[in-house]
């Protein structure tokens, strides 16, 4: 006899549910498949899951809530005899016992030889806390590996339910959605399941603004979408997968998940660079390390001004003046994204908000970091602490005027500029990302911990690279699991390539992120970017004599020996003509601080790149691109430079 519902006071009382494979929904839609149609019932008020080694109810979020026993609860795992009051009905949870609840057959498909671990409830029981791109893509690659024998719950408090399904908050709901456009690598989005791949790559969602290079696998390029969008596709895709998928929308706790919830075998850290998480527990993951990330004793950190932006530029265009120098940054879908400015240590004190009420200053922007959108004044708004940026109010600032020449170069005009905010790129070395939280018992499966995405590598200022680095640590582990479970309790070997895979991420990544931070001067000494820009800042403004065609001229030689390298892999590249006579909108100083901030030396940032397919290629088949079907095995595609 299967375990099931069985109406026990109310309208349905004597009815019988059968609790299957499927989750068992209860509400006032008749799309449920127990339909309440008195008493103060949610359209999708509630709902039974199989969970491991038993079943679980979920309220959905409902407005009179659900109670089991007399008390309300958001989360019940059931026993036999337990009543649970939805409106006027109430529903007796019934099974000969606890063991048939684990044990009985009948509530699942079929099983196939491959399956016949869940007999023994042998599913893997996954937590991930924070449900961002990488969270989220970590989540239904397991679901898509693992199918059956798998069961994730992912936390997010930027989530709000709506219905049956689980949504971004709004604006005004206090959750301030990226705008931000970011560079996916073939090398990533081909390991994604087709299913994402299908979904995130309709119709004009993406372009591939960016040639091809070392992580191009077999000439797919690199594709730009804007991140809000990535979020709100694999949020949808989440969604649909409720069987084996279950969203939170509520910050998770790591306190209160020690104390209530022994059944995780894994917990997947993905809450971002400033994870409380993983805070909790540092004693595990153990300190980061700044000193390598150091110079003179001191730990480099860039601030960056993100401008939100329309550009009238052509992307060839775009790519030749982004590579061609060290301050400015666009990244964009066909024309609109954000241009990233690197700032240095006196900008970036001017960095605030002010308080147009109290008089006083605010560094939100710098400090959260806060979007300030255009107001119907024109000023840029903080819509969380109603802050205004006071380098635009000021028109005598000497950042925003910076801000406006940024805007020259790439071709937007002041109308064109909507948002402002600001991100801090600093790097740590982690010594380990993988780590036991709880041992083994003789009533819990052990629970191992893993750092994954920015909560593990926090790389920002190259759009993209920092999402690169979480899907392929996502890749790996869901690979890991995958491969290593049995049922049984995990051990530190079943991890050894995924932690190898993760120190290669942090090295290359890192690596590359910390050459485009510091620059060598004429004397082999090396000193930050942004002191090269604030020096050179130093001695050209104001300065009448500047010998402005020496440095337009060699500019020029730049920008031709970086478009002869891209020319073969960039299609469309601007003639001298039309460089020049762009070059001749900007001041005098700011050609003279482009010149000397450098190009982006692509030669020591490029190279080979951390292939994940090589720890796991004998673990499964080539994965596919939806357009052109099955892969062969990867090869090294050309470097940019």
């Amino acid at each position: 006899m299967p375990p099931r519902l069985v109406g026990h006071q109310g309208s349905l009382a004597g009815q019988q549910f059968p609790i299957g494979a499927a989750p068992l929904t209860l509400g006032r839609n008749g799309d449920n498949s127990v339909v309440i149609t008195v008493g103060n019932v949610s359209r999708f008020h509630a709902e039974v899951r199989r969970e491991g080694h038993g079943f679980v109810l979920y309220d959905s979020g409902s407005s009179n809530g659900t109670r089991v026993n007399g008390t309300r609860v958001t989360s019940h795992e059931l026993r036999p005899g337990d009543l649970i009051e939805i409106g006027t009905e109430t529903f007796r949870f019934e099974a000969v016992d606890t063991m048939e609840t684990i044990l009985d057959l009948s509530v699942l498909a079929p099983l196939t030889p491959s399956e016949e671990t869940l007999a023994e409830g042998s599913v893997l029981n996954v937590t991930v806390s924070g449900g961002g791109p990488v969270g989220l893509s970590f989540a239904l690659l397991l679901e898509h590996l693992m199918g059956p024998r798998v069961a994730v719950t992912v936390h997010d408090g930027r989530w709000v339910q709506d219905g049956a399904k689980v949504v971004w908050k709004t604006e005004g709901q206090g959750n301030v959605r990226r705008q931000q456009v970011v560079t996916v690598q073939s090398r990533q989005y081909l390991n994604l399941p087709e299913e994402v791949q299908a979904r995130l790559f309709r119709g004009d969602a993406y372009t591939e603004m960016w040639p091809v290079g070392p992580d191009s696998l077999r000439g797919h390029k690199p594709r730009n979408l804007r991140i809000a969008y990535i979020e709100d596709t694999l949020l949808e895709l989440a969604n649909e997968k409720r069987g084996r998928i279950r969203l939170v929308p509520d910050v998770f706790d790591p306190a209160a998940h020690d104390e209530a919830d022994a059944r995780d075998h894994v917990l997947a850290i993905c809450e971002g660079g400033r994870s409380r998480t993983r805070e909790h527990y540092i004693d595990r993951f153990g300190n980061a390390d700044t000193s390598i990330y150091s110079l003179h004793g001191r730990h480099i950190q860039d601030v960056v001004l993100g401008l939100r932006v329309k550009s009238t530029l052509t992307d060839p265009m775009t790519v030749l003046l982004t590579v061609a120098q060290n301050r400015f940054l666009l990244n964009a879908l066909r024309g609109q994204g954000f241009l990233n400015m690197r700032l240095t240590d006196a900008e970036a004190a001017e960095v605030v908000g002010i308080d147009p009420v109290r008089h006083v200053f605010e560094e939100c922007i710098a400090s959260r970091p806060c979007v300030m959108g255009r107001d119907d004044h024109g000023d840029f708004q903080c819509p969380t602490h109603s802050t205004l940026f006071l380098p635009a109010m000021v028109r005598g600032s000497a950042l925003w005027k910076r801000v406006l020449e940024g805007l020259t170069l790439f071709g937007v005009a002041e109308r064109d500029l909507s948002a402002v905010t600001a991100f801090r790129l600093d790097m740590v070395q982690r010594p380990r990302f993988t780590t036991r939280l709880r041992p083994a018992t003789s009533t819990s499966p052990g629970t191992y911990g893993f750092l994954l995405g920015d909560a593990a590598n926090a790389i920002h200022f190259w759009p993209g690279r920092g999402l690169n680095s979480g899907l392929g640590s996502a890749i790996s582990l869901a690979r890991s699991l995958n491969g290593a479970w049995t049922g049984r309790p995990f051990r530190d070997a079943d991890f050894a390539r995924h932690e190898a895979a993760m120190s290669m991420l942090q090295y290359r990544h890192k690596s590359r992120a910390w050459n485009t931070m510091i620059t060598t001067d004429e004397n082999g000494v090396s000193r930050p970017i942004k002191e090269k820009i604030a020096q050179s800042i130093e001695e050209s403004e104001g300065v009448k004599d500047l010998d402005r065609k020496a440095d337009t001229d060699a500019f020029m030689e730049r920008l031709r020996g970086i478009r002869d390298r891209l020319a073969s892999r960039v299609p469309g590249m601007p003639d001298d003509a039309t460089l020049r006579n762009h070059l001749e909108k900007l001041g005098s100083s700011t050609l003279r601080t482009l010149l000397e901030s450098g190009a982006w030396d692509t030669l020591i940032v490029g190279g080979e790149e951390v292939d994940i397919d090589i720890f796991y290629r004998q673990d499964a088949a080539p994965p596919k691109d939806p357009r052109t079907g099955p892969r062969p095995d990867p090869t090294r595609a050309p470097a940019t430079n």
